[in-house]
Order: structure tokens, then C-alpha cells, then sequence
């Protein structure tokens, strides 16, 4: 039987998408997988059967890219980000655009926290300094106090609301700049400029995109200061890493905590090599819990299609 006249869906793959949910996809649909070295010829040939892509929030999924495929009715995304999707181009045909919000809030939210106590504290280098027996040739250097300080957010989202609510654990005076001003209990600076030199801790939790690209530039790490921190736990896009990576061997600012970066897994060795930032590779999502039920809800999203149903957690008009 040709894959478009099999009862189950032609679906293809193509980002690198955890075990428990390419499980799933096999399970369920005809799968067939970029990454598995699909030649072009094999390509053309299965793309009329294709009726759903399944990809991450890294990959791209031109307008150029969905054309090929006639019978496309839904790209679903693992991860909250979708910004490598034309949704525009999607929306012009009627194809659906799935992204997996919500059960990821916590533990981004959870991790920028980490990365700001971690930069600020020197966490990660009091690790080595304790382990490499340098803590017998005198005590370790002072570090930052985070209680008390004034957080800045780029982005008050889901997301950034539920890091808003753990830094008030921290009694931290929360700003924050947005699209457009919220109810919330919060100080409202319109432009990133003004809220970066009003803070100790900027943290970037913005979507991605052409609209956001380089937002973190020269001027804004000069207006955060020799006492400020930079917190990314967005997209690396976010940031000109090359002005970020000067202004840290210049002292311009005091640290960052990324957990993005712009040419992923690439990081640069002049960054990477520099003791006031701590860096983590993409995985502030990276539980076990939440990766989990982010596989469940992009798989979902698919089934639910092919049900007949409304799809569960289309993305933002």
C-alpha cells in the first residue's frame, strides 16, 4: 500500500526530537525522518503524502520549505518557541501551527532563577575553587547578594509572570518591559534601554525572531552597568553575543547566565572561555517531567488533528 493510501498519516521529521516522542510518532503514523539522510529524490517522491511535519523550536520551517508539500494540513512543534516557522505562509494555506506552552513554565522559570543565584554567587567556579584545594590558601572572593535586588524582565508571558513570582520570594523589586503594559503589580518601562540601567538582574524571556533579533545590543549592557547581570533563558537571537562577550572581558557587566546561544551547540571559545559567566546547554526545560509531557502534548496536537478535532495548543495569532 502507497504511504497515501495508508490509513495513518505520512508524517516528517525534521529536528532531533526526544525517544518518547519519536516512540510515539512511529507508533502512530508513517514517519519518515530528514535527519535519517532522506535523499532529495526520496523527498520529492513522498511529499504529496505529507500531511504534518513535526519539528522543534530550533528548526526551520520556511514558507519555501512548506510549498513542497500540497497535502500539508499541520506542523507541530516540540518546545514553546516557534519562531523558525513561517505561520504566516502556514496560515495562507489553512495549515495549523502547534507549539507546547504551559507545562514547560515552571522549570524555565525555575532555571533562570538557578542561573541568576548561580552567576551572581559564583556558584560554579566555588565549585572547582572547593574540589581543586584552593579553599587552603584562603577564603573564597565575595559575591553578589541576589534577595533585595532589582529584577528586570524582557517579556511578561506566561513565563515571565511565574519568574516574577519566585523572585518575589526573593523580595527583589520587580520591573519589567513588555509589548504592552500588564495588571500587574509590577514597574512598566517602555523601552529595554531604560528598564536595564533601572536593574541588577536583566532577564531575558522574550520570544525569538526577527522582531527581537540582537534586542540585547552595545548600548543595553552599557546602560545595565559593572554591577549588572544578564540572565538569558529566551533565544540566543536575542543577544549580539559578540557585544555581550566584550562587555564581559571588559567588566562592563558583572556576569550572564545563558541558556541559549546564537549558533546552537556552537558556543564561541572567547565566551566560553570567560570565569564570570555560567553557561547551560539549552536545557532549561530539561526535565524528565516536562520533556515528557511536551512530547505527549505535540503528539497530541497531531492526533487530535487527525481525529477531526480542534488542535490543542495552536500558537498565537
Amino acid at each position: 500500500m502507497s504511504p497515501s493510501m495508508s490509513s495513518r498519516p505520512d508524517v516528517l521529521i525534521v529536528a532531533r526530537l526526544p525517544q518518547h516522542l519519536m516512540q510515539l510518532l512511529h507508533d502512530n503514523f508513517n514517519c519518515h525522518n530528514l535527519l535519517d539522510g532522506l535523499s532529495e529524490e526520496k523527498l520529492t517522491q513522498i511529499a504529496p503524502a505529507i500531511r504534518a511535519i513535526a519539528a522543534n523550536g530550533e528548526a526551520k520551517v520556511p514558507r519555501e520549505f512548506m510549498a513542497r508539500f500540497p497535502a500539508l494540513e499541520i506542523v507541530s512543534v516540540f518546545g514553546v518557541g516557534y519562531d523558525g516557522v513561517d505561520v504566516p505562509a502556514a496560515r495562507e494555506r489553512g495549515i495549523h501551527v502547534t507549539h507546547t506552552p504551559d507545562v514547560l513554565t515552571d522549570d524555565v522559570a525555575d532555571m533562570a532563577i538557578a542561573l541568576m543565584l548561580a552567576t551572581a554567587r559564583n556558584v560554579v567556579r566555588a565549585d572547582r575553587f572547593a574540589r581543586g584545594g584552593e579553599w587552603k590558601n584562603g577564603p573564597f572572593p565575595f559575591t553578589t547578594k541576589v534577595s533585595g535586588a532589582r529584577l528586570g524582565i524582557v517579556g511578561l508571558g506566561r513565563i515571565g509572570e511565574a519568574i516574577a513570582r519566585r523572585a518575589a520570594g526573593f523580595d527583589m523589586d520587580i520591573s519589567y518591559h513588555n509589548r504592552s503594559r500588564k495588571d500587574v503589580p509590577y514597574t512598566y518601562y517602555g523601552d529595554i534601554k531604560s528598564l536595564a540601567a533601572a536593574v541588577d538582574f536583566l532577564v531575558m524571556i522574550t520570544p525569538g525572531g526577527a522582531g527581537t533579533r540582537a534586542l540585547v545590543n552595545a548600548e543595553v549592557l552599557e546602560a545595565l552597568g559593572p554591577k549588572g547581570f544578564l540572565i538569558n533563558v529566551a533565544r540566543g537571537s536575542v543577544v549580539d553575543e559578540a557585544a555581550l562577550t566584550q562587555a564581559l572581558k571588559e567588566g562592563k557587566i558583572a556576569g550572564a547566565g545563558l541558556d541559549v546561544f546564537e549558533n546552537e551547540p556552537n558556543i564561541p571559545a572567547e565566551l566560553a572561555a570567560l570565569e564570570n559567566v555560567v553557561l547551560t546547554p539549552h536545557m532549561a526545560s530539561g526535565t524528565l517531567v516536562t520533556r515528557t509531557a511536551m512530547a505527549d502534548l505535540a503528539f497530541n496536537n497531531l492526533q487530535t488533528h487527525f481525529a477531526g478535532k480542534p488542535v490543542l495548543t495552536p500558537v498565537p495569532n
